[in-house]
């Protein structure tokens, strides 16, 4: 099996979106696959060439300026791929790249699937954007007419999409490394590295801080928190992105605000375990790996009643859904868990079980036969000299 991959964001990139593709990939290898992956060059990163990843000159995204629009050589492109041969393109962007192995796989008669991954019509309106929204889902419907499988990570995408119009979608849903994301860790120690008071109660938030995000509803239900919990209490706020500065800036002054910056590995696993509460109002999120990491970390999750994270959280049971934007709701269910210790370590205990059965290779095994499925519906035996004759 041979696959190309085309996306907007690949590893070394930090993100859900390049991690997820860069586990798949490391799956399909270990199944004996052969995989291309066309990506584009990170600002700082050489233009370079590797046998698995061609990397392409890019250009900051508008929406997302952590991912980039690559600017591919066609000639090179289509010639790389004629000599690959791939049995199935996946295209993981609707942008430059994708559109190369769009028309490639018309072309050539290859398999093509696709996976989505941001709800960029959601992001418009935060950047006063939301005029595009009609001829961005002209466009989506378009780039996506010909797609066998479109793999959307959970029930709610699944649901926004086929509302929109899109077809042939199928879930593929996102897992967690329990085994790095756990909850035994030396709070006291952990607490300490950041300047924090040991005995505070930490409310953590985790994610790109834009204002998609509703980093600004974190903000607003913290400060509006009963004075004798807020003094209590210390607001732990990690990630980079375009607010960082404003917001660093606007609470510098703020000593029971911590900004931690950008944070990965191990670091990032001590911080969620030795946190009381994570504190996650997103409602634009396809997913929300953050919320499943936090729960694997056993820490009980607050979350918008929107989007990915609604299909994560059992209301009541693996945690707290609140309206999407509702501070009053938010300052409650904070100040809920707060007061009731015996509540906070229920939800711990049942985010932790479930966390635990969302394994990477079980999620990987089904797209892997929904690949096959799309390959044998083809008759992917469809011969390699075809392309190299083209």
């Amino acid at each position: 099996m041979r696959i190309a991959l085309f996306t907007d964001t690949f590893l070394p990139d930090v993100n859900g979106v390049a991690k997820t593709l860069g586990r798949w990939v490391k799956f399909l290898e270990s199944k004996g696959a052969e995989c291309k992956v066309f990506a584009p060059c990170g600002e700082a990163e050489a233009y370079s060439h590797t046998k698995m990843v061609e990397r392409y000159y890019s250009i900051p995204f508008l929406l997302y300026p952590e991912c980039r629009l690559a600017i591919p050589n066609p000639i090179h492109l289509n010639k790389t791929l004629k000599a690959f041969m791939p049995d199935l393109i996946h295209v993981a962007t609707p942008f430059n790249l994708g559109l190369t192995g769009l028309h490639f796989a018309k072309r050539n008669s290859v398999p093509l699937v696709a996976s989505y991954h941001t709800h960029f019509d959601q992001y418009l309106s935060f950047y006063k954007l939301q005029w595009m929204e009609p001829m961005l889902w002209k466009y989506l419907l378009w780039f996506h007419q010909d797609c066998q499988r479109i793999y959307v990570p959970s029930r709610s995408t699944l649901l926004h999409l086929q509302k929109k119009g899109l077809q042939h979608l199928e879930i593929w849903s996102r897992g967690v490394e329990t085994s790095r994301f756990h909850p035994i860790v030396d709070k006291e120690r952990i607490v300490q590295q950041y300047g924090i008071q040991p005995r505070k109660f930490v409310i953590l938030f985790v994610g790109r801080l834009a204002p998609e995000k509703s980093v600004d509803v974190v903000m607003e239900t913290y400060f509006a928190l009963p004075e004798p919990i807020r003094s209590a209490s210390q607001l732990v706020i990690t990630g980079d992105g375009p607010l960082y500065r404003p917001l660093l800036e606007q609470y510098e002054h703020q000593p029971d605000v911590t900004f931690t910056g950008f944070k990965q590995g191990q670091e990032l696993s001590e911080l969620y375990a030795a946190a009381d509460l994570f504190l996650f109002p997103s409602e634009t999120e396809t997913f929300g790996n953050v919320v499943l990491e936090a729960m694997a970390s056993g820490t009980p999750v607050i979350g918008s009643d929107a989007g990915g994270v609604k299909d994560i959280i059992e209301h009541g049971h693996t945690g707290i859904l609140c309206p999407p934007g509702d501070i009053p709701q938010f300052v409650h269910a904070v100040e809920l868990l707060y007061h009731n210790s015996v509540y906070r370590s229920q939800l711990s205990a049942a985010g932790r079980v479930y966390s635990l059965q969302q394994s990477w290779d079980h999620i990987f095994a089904g797209l892997y036969e929904s690949y096959l499925n799309v390959m044998n519906s083809s008759g992917t035996a469809r011969s390699s000299d075809a392309i190299a004759a083209k």
